[in-house]
């Protein structure tokens, strides 16, 4: 077995009370660090090669930069690899109960519950999502009348405030159908998706969602609702407010809707409602408004200073003393929309890395006080989620830089023949060899590991390396923060190619330049290298790792490629995009070296527009 029984997380060898979890503890913990062990004396040889080639370079030659390069590229690595060994140090499991939670306490016991529902565009988030997400949570097996819902409208849409009355309404019969049913999957979405024993009750619900769902389509068409669908007075007083010209998604005043209140309101058979609280806090353009953590703090405590508000609460409440705990049940308690648009989830990421660098350079910053605070392991841990971005500067030196040193005829790396060569395979070996491992044994394939670590690579030479760009030059003055809401709204052509596996570059952007440049300039020198091969040049033992570097880069680029040159479909590389890039990287090809400096330059232009 891979984990072993530790001890149980609750009381019950004092009590009788069953437990509601138990902890175990993995028994490849020790096996990671005796592997962190020996991989950090491989990195300490590697410090020490590119110190020896340092001192032995002539200064301000080319091999002098190459090798400090390197240096600073394999130093930036080493620290995100030791960073991440924090949490392979002791690694936990735990086993949930929620069945013998009324064996230990009555329903009338138990906790009030509340849970915060975010929205702020009704056309990036659907309301039909944000309904069936307030209907799953109003349908929890849980006594309802203990359940508080607030739906936070931070767009301050009458369209969000309409459809939740109308999932309000729809709750009446909702409930006692899903506590009839007993069912599992209590999103009427879900539901009504999939393949269910049919019968003329749930013929009857299902006319009712397919109803409301036509009434919220439609008012979203119309960007408004109309007078056919005001008809009480309760309505008619809520929708007033917006008749106001100078109520607008930035600048109005707080709207609270009290659409359903436990201690009145009743379902179809007489039992009592969860409540139901539409909120949308008072926003003025004359005052910061700090984005989504401002819209909770009107409701779970938020901290400002990060556009990763969660991480940022969430390291700093451990630092003052609270102790989470992780579940991870087998059925997943909850699950999320991801944005399938590449350049939605790029731009996504972006956001992640300014708040992780807002994080990393604050005055808590978690590699100072976080390990005060709350320990090496945790600190260190936090740490490295907030120097993500930083991956972007060894990524980047190993997309172009062997490459381009290959097309101009200079060997950077060990020869075949070299010792040194094989320390560059047990460090490539060991940190991916490890990475497929954790991956697999939590449960991934092989074929998923891959379209991560493909992921990870196109994000460290997109939004992580914008990201850095846009924070520091935020630092110096020349650019602003902003905060771009990831859009949930998918059309059918574009689900399909998205399950068919096919990545999404038909958006004219200057994140996909760098990439497009990177997928050329390798495959030019990955062809270049094999005919050096057919050929039978002396030189091919000094340019193995150059060229493997290449062909990874290869492999891993063809979905650009392919959207380069084969794809017809929207999704393809956008022509703009694949003309700057080519020029761009003929450019690094024939002379390199003297317009890097005007390549960074322009891509950082290209950022701020």
């Amino acid at each position: 077995m891979e984990e072993q029984r530790v001890r149980s997380s609750s009381s019950s060898s004092i009590s009788s009370s069953p437990p509601l979890h138990t902890l175990r503890h993995a028994r490849r913990t020790a096996f990671n660090r005796a592997f962190a062990a020996v991989y950090t004396c491989a990195i300490s040889a590697l410090l020490y090669y590119h110190a020896l080639k340092l001192i032995h370079s002539t200064t301000l030659s080319s091999s002098f930069f190459i090798s400090l390069s390197f240096f600073l590229s394999d130093a930036i690595l080493a620290f995100m690899w030791a960073s991440r060994q924090c949490f392979l140090m002791t690694i936990v499991y735990r086993d949930e109960y929620p069945e013998n939670l009324e064996r230990v306490l009555k329903k009338p016991d138990f906790p009030a519950l509340d849970v915060f529902i975010c929205t702020a565009d009704p056309y990036k988030e659907p309301p039909m999502r944000l309904i069936s997400t307030v209907l799953a949570v109003m349908a929890y097996e849980y006594p309802t009348e203990k359940i508080s819902i607030y739906v936070s409208d931070d767009g301050g849409s009458e369209l969000t405030l309409f459809a939740c009355m109308e999932a309000a309404k729809f709750a009446t019969h909702w409930l006692p159908f899903c506590r009839k049913k007993n069912m599992i999957n209590r999103s009427p979405e879900v539901y009504f998706a999939s393949n269910h024993s049919w019968c003329s009750e749930t013929e009857k619900i299902k006319i009712l969602y397919e109803s409301m769902k036509a009434r919220v389509e439609n008012v979203l068409d119309r960007g408004k609702v109309g007078e056919e669908y005001v008809n009480e007075e309760l309505q008619s007083r809520a929708f007033s407010k917006w008749t106001e010209e100078s109520f607008t998604r930035q600048d109005h005043p707080t709207v609270i809707q009290i659409l359903l209140e436990s201690s009145k309101s009743k379902d179809t058979t007489g039992h009592l409602m969860p409540n139901l609280i539409y909120v949308s806090r008072e926003k003025r353009r004359t005052s910061p408004h700090n984005f989504k953590a401002g819209a909770l703090n009107v409701l779970m405590g938020f901290r400002y200073g990060s556009l990763s508000e969660d991480f940022y609460t969430g390291f700093r409440l451990q630092c003052e003393g609270w102790r989470s705990t992780f579940c991870n049940p087998k059925r997943p308690a909850f699950l999320g929309d991801a944005p399938i648009s590449l350049i939605d989830a790029l731009q996504q990421c972006q956001r992640w890395m300014i708040g992780g660098l807002q994080v990393a350079f604050c005055k808590f910053r978690p590699i100072t006080f976080g390990v005060r605070s709350v320990g090496p392991l945790v600190g260190l841990a936090y740490t490295n989620y907030s120097f993500w971005s930083f991956w972007f500067v060894p990524l980047t030196v190993y997309a172009f830089l062997p490459q381009l040193a290959h097309l101009n005829g200079l060997t950077i790396f060990p020869k075949l023949s070299e010792p040194w060569f094989f320390l560059y395979v047990f460090l490539f070996l060991g940190a991916y060899g490890q990475d497929l491992f954790e991956f697999v044994i939590e449960g991934g394939t092989v074929q998923k590991w891959w379209n991560n670590q493909r992921m990870w690579m196109i994000r460290g030479l997109s939004s992580f390396m914008f990201g850095f760009l846009e924070f520091f030059l935020t630092r110096l003055g020349i650019s602003t923060y902003g905060f771009g809401l990831t859009s949930k709204v998918v059309d059918d052509e574009q689900s399909k190619r998205y399950d068919q596996g096919k990545f999404e570059f038909g958006v004219s952007s200057p994140m996909f330049m760098p990439l497009t440049m990177a997928a050329i300039i390798n495959l030019v020198s990955f062809f270049m290298g094999l005919m050096q091969v057919i050929r039978g040049s002396s030189s091919v033992e000094g340019l193995f790792l150059q060229m493997f570097i290449a062909g990874f880069v290869v492999l891993n680029s063809l979905p650009i490629y392919e959207a380069m040159v084969l794809r017809r479909d929207k999704g393809r590389m956008h022509f703009k995009t694949t003309i700057i890039s080519t020029l761009l990287a003929l450019l690094l090809i024939f002379r390199a070296w003297p317009y890097l400096v005007s390549l960074l330059a322009i891509s950082t232009f290209l950022a701020l527009k």
